[in-house]
């Protein structure tokens, strides 16, 4: 039987790798890590977290990425099943321990019968064979060019940046305090799965000020700050407007400051990133600050501002390719059909879209393999909704990385008048099981 080459050990490779041998397809991973290193990642592990721990959203009724969760789930994928098995407490979020997560995918890839991986960088497209391309954001240059050469178009780019991680004995709980937004989670230990660091108005126009005036990182020549919105820096997020910050991830919203009567003007929030509780993640707080400005910026959030630091902020080029012109329904190249792309390669962005259009390819990779030819799921659920927009859903002249969102799925038929966003929500997840359930038979 052929074998399936993987390029890139990331949460799309190692779950393609997953689907390809279950499926029965012997497989080989390329990794370059750890021969060849990269900004973000500090271990030569497969599906490695990077920025975040979290994989946002469990609510697989009422949220687009909780649905991905169940369908991935339902899929037999692993990085939702090791996922699960190293959760950290985190209200309604799918967070979890990073390191042990990492480690306990390579473990299971390496044990599976019909997965190998070779440490190796791969710089040009292989012309003969069975190759899935999932590289993610951190494509190597080499194989970035090898890519625009064989397809005749530029790859597009942006900007990605990695939040800072605060030692949790080092912050002061005398004016921060335990408390997840709303108080969600079923559980105490779930619902004290963020530390919050409250600000009155002065400490929050003295912060804006900071962030506006802080040395930041500068672009290398050729490079442009097309951020994707999603994770746009804190720092540009305040370059919008003064409120910006107090109505994205500082906003004070479900949370009450037990230290004092009067309601915070805004509030940083940092999300358990470790299972010990010994690390936390300052939320949404990407930033391409340089690191002594880091320091000394995030030192005036009131409770940090004796903070140690187990890891700074940073900023690094997101390569992606323009999928709709250039994939078929396949995810395969269309100069090139022995090549699929996957992954956040492809214009998908998140750790859980990643790996579900990882989990795609490796499907349909074994397939044609084994003889035989896979249909992308139904548009109606969270994974046909993403391939669709990849390949051909979303305007060409526009591509640009998306999370798994209700607006990518086609609009649900209110028969008897306008549903409330719950029930519309719900309906969406109700056909969308059934739809995923049905092509997974």
């Amino acid at each position: 039987m052929e074998t399936l080459h993987i390029i890139g050990g990331g949460m799309a490779g190692s779950e393609a790798a997953w689907q390809a041998a279950e499926a029965g397809v012997p497989v080989v991973i390329h990794e370059m890590r750890p021969k060849v290193g990269t900004f973000a990642h500090r271990t030569g592990h497969l599906a490695e977290m990077v920025c975040s721990n979290s994989f946002r959203s469990d609510d697989d009724e009422r949220n687009a990425v909780g649905l991905l969760h169940w369908e991935m789930g339902a899929a037999g994928g692993i990085i939702m099943q090791t996922a699960r098995a190293h959760r950290l407490p985190a209200g309604g979020a799918l967070a979890v321990d990073r390191d042990p997560f990492a480690e306990a995918v390579t473990a299971r890839l390496l044990a599976h019968p019909l997965i190998s991986v070779e440490y190796d960088e791969v710089t040009t497209l292989p012309s003969s064979g069975h190759w899935i391309v999932a590289t993610g954001p951190l494509t190597s240059g080499a194989l970035a060019e090898s890519i625009r050469a064989a397809t005749g178009a530029e790859a597009l780019a942006f900007f990605d940046a990695i939040a800072p991680i605060v030692y949790a004995e080092s912050i002061d709980m005398s004016q921060a305090w335990l408390q997840s937004r709303y108080d969600k989670g079923e559980t105490e230990e779930e619902q004290q799965a963020y530390i919050n660091c409250p600000m009155d108005r002065a400490q929050y126009e003295a912060f804006i000020d900071a962030l506006l005036a802080a040395d930041k990182t500068e672009f290398h020549e050729g490079e442009t700050a097309g951020y994707f919105d999603g994770c746009l820096p804190i720092e540009v997020m305040a370059e919008r407007g003064r409120e910006t910050l107090r109505f994205g991830p500082m906003k004070p919203v479900g949370l009450t400051n037990p230290h004092k009567a009067e309601k915070a003007h805004a509030v940083v929030q940092l999300r358990r990133d470790n299972k010990l509780g010994t690390l936390y993640n300052i939320v949404g707080f990407q930033t391409k600050m340089k690191y002594g400005a880091q320091t000394s910026v995030f030192k005036m959030i009131p409770g940090l501002q004796d903070a140690s630091f187990a890891r700074l902020g940073g900023i690094h080029r997101n390569t992606f390719i323009n999928s709709p012109t250039l994939l078929d329904d396949q995810m395969r190249l269309k100069s090139r059909p022995n090549i699929r792309f996957a992954g956040q390669i492809t214009g998908v962005e998140g750790y859980v879209e990643s790996a579900a259009m990882g989990l795609l390819a490796g499907r349909m990779a074994a397939a044609e393999i084994l003889g035989q030819t896979l249909a992308p799921p139904p548009p109606e659920t969270a994974m046909g909704s993403l391939i669709h927009h990849i390949t051909g859903g979303a305007e060409a002249k526009t591509f640009q990385p998306m999370n798994v969102n209700f607006g990518l799925f086609p609009p649900i038929d209110a028969k008897g008048g306008r549903r409330g966003r719950k029930d519309r929500y719900k309906a969406y997840t109700d056909r969308a099981k059934a739809a995923f359930t049905a092509w997974l038979s």
